[in-house]
């Protein structure tokens, strides 16, 4: 999704610009096509993001998760 640009930190412009929008005045780009090569790509990105965690937790000891788990707490509560 395209945002529009910033409203400006004037009140008055930020105002005109608000009225602009809601009125019609201004229309708001619409999203850019994806390439058919752009969508597929994005896909299976996500798949692999989906599952990238379950598989390699799978793929770990017990122990070693353990590790990482602490070693994750200690880093939160660090802070």
């Amino acid at each position: 999704m395209i945002k529009p640009k910033k409203l400006p930190r004037d009140t008055n412009e930020r105002a005109h610009q608000v009225a602009q929008l809601l009125t019609g005045e201004v229309k708001i780009p619409a999203e850019p096509e994806r390439s058919a090569v752009s969508a597929y790509l994005s896909d299976i990105g996500r798949k692999g993001g989906l599952r990238g965690g379950v598989a390699r937790a799978q793929a770990l000891s017990a122990r070693k998760r353990s590790t990482i788990a602490t070693k994750a707490a200690n880093a939160r509560w660090k802070k």
